[in-house]
């Protein structure tokens, strides 16, 4: 059974720094896009980065490119999304999520979900 536990989520001024963690179990991720997605309230899930698990190459979306960070940790089958020069507007709650290598930014293609962290930036 696939599992996706994120945590790290908080309250945080404008300016500051957040990790995110991703603890994903059940199978083998080596062949798997992993995804940060976000959701404010009244609007889409959007997409915020991905990571080849195998190669760790990387894509962001240009709203958070330069500021976020997206990384893996083989060993502890974590992916983590290091979030800095937090705004108000990065406000929402953030999901990670799995898909086949075939996954890209559109959040449809990924078969796995995490329940969400809450990160709220306050001005």
């Amino acid at each position: 059974q696939v599992q996706l536990v994120e945590s790290g989520g908080g309250l945080v001024q404008a300016g500051g720094s957040l990790r995110l963690s991703c603890a994903a179990s059940g199978r083998t991720f080596i062949r798997y896009i992993m995804g940060w997605f976000r959701q404010a309230p009244g609007k889409e899930r959007e997409f915020v980065a991905t990571i080849n698990w195998s190669t760790a190459k990387t894509y962001y979306a240009d709203s958070v490119k330069g500021r976020f960070s997206i990384s893996r940790d083989n060993a502890k089958n974590t992916v983590y999304l290091q979030m800095n020069s937090l705004k108000p507007e990065d406000t929402a709650v953030y999901y990670c999520a799995a898909g086949n290598l075939r996954a890209t930014t559109n959040r449809y293609e990924y078969d796995y979900w995490g329940q969400g962290t809450q990160v709220t930036v306050s001005s």
